[in-house]
């Protein structure tokens, strides 16, 4: 069995040469030769690599950098702005970036609250056209991103993080599965798939996180085993557990049986992204 973790971050640390717009938390640095490190450490063949935000805002060219040094190990998603003008043109470009498979809307901040927006539509319709999947932040907008399924059926939207706010420190909230209708609403939309990534930082309980697996059971019955995918949300998740408790929580539970857990931990993927991981 292939597996593949479907959200981690890679930067260097802060420095003129590439300087940080803000701090994630985690440490003051994970570079791509540490990312690999720790998924060898555990038996992860592969990754999706997504340039961070927080540090980078739009600029992957230390993901680009990553991936050239590891190419085998990583495929590549890029954060995009829907208030650039441009941003179809930058789509395109990143369609012929080696490594690349997606891209990725940050909704908070300035990106609009309004399905109808041209800005987010021009992306859907941009992404669709070259075969990329649209990765979403939208924990607070899965009304939002209901309405923007039905209106692009043609687009393949990835949930991140289950759509529901995540804590990046302790403590866990206390009712952390409160919007999960919301997010199980969007099921009857086939576009649509969900990262279960970071989602032992939801758990009350020590590892293996086994209030974790009523809330996920539907999740997974909702959608099915070929919209749903693993990923640790690394380094993201530091101050709330281990890489190795990210990745074993799913493989030592009883809840899953050995062809779900195939899908959920690398199959998916593979089918979402078109993308397969290779050993050097």
């Amino acid at each position: 069995m292939l597996t593949i973790d479907a959200q981690v971050h890679a930067y260097e640390r802060n420095h003129p040469g590439r300087p940080w717009a803000g701090v994630l938390h985690g440490p003051p640095e994970v570079t791509g030769d540490d990312m690999v490190a720790a998924m060898d450490s555990v038996g992860v063949d592969g990754a999706l690599l997504v340039s961070p935000y927080t540090m980078y805002r739009y600029d992957a060219s230390y993901a680009i950098g990553v991936h050239a040094a590891h190419p085998g190990r990583f495929a590549l998603i890029k954060p995009v702005d829907p208030n650039d003008p441009a941003v179809a043109e930058t789509i395109a470009d990143w369609g012929t970036t080696k490594g690349a498979v997606a891209i990725r809307i940050m909704m908070q901040g300035d990106v609009s609250t309004d399905a109808a927006d041209p800005g987010i539509n021009r992306v859907l319709a941009a992404a669709a056209g070259q075969g990329l999947p649209v990765n979403l932040l939208c924990w607070g907008r899965l009304e939002q991103t209901r309405e923007l399924a039905a209106r692009h059926p043609e687009t393949r939207l990835v949930i991140d993080h289950l759509g529901l706010r995540q804590p990046f420190e302790p403590p866990v909230p206390e009712a952390p599965f409160a919007d999960l209708p919301q997010l199980l609403a969007l099921a009857p939309h086939d576009n649509v798939v969900v990262k279960i990534s970071g989602a032992c930082t939801l758990s009350h309980e020590p590892f293996p996180y086994n209030d974790l697996w009523d809330p996920l059971r539907r999740i997974f019955d909702a959608f099915g085993f070929d919209r749903c995918m693993w990923g640790t949300d690394w380094t993201r998740a530091v101050a709330l557990l281990t890489y190795r408790q990210g990745v074993e929580a799913f493989r030592v539970t009883d809840r899953l049986s050995d062809s779900e857990r195939a899908r959920l931990m690398g199959g998916t993927v593979q089918q979402v992204y078109n993308w397969t991981p290779t050993k050097s």
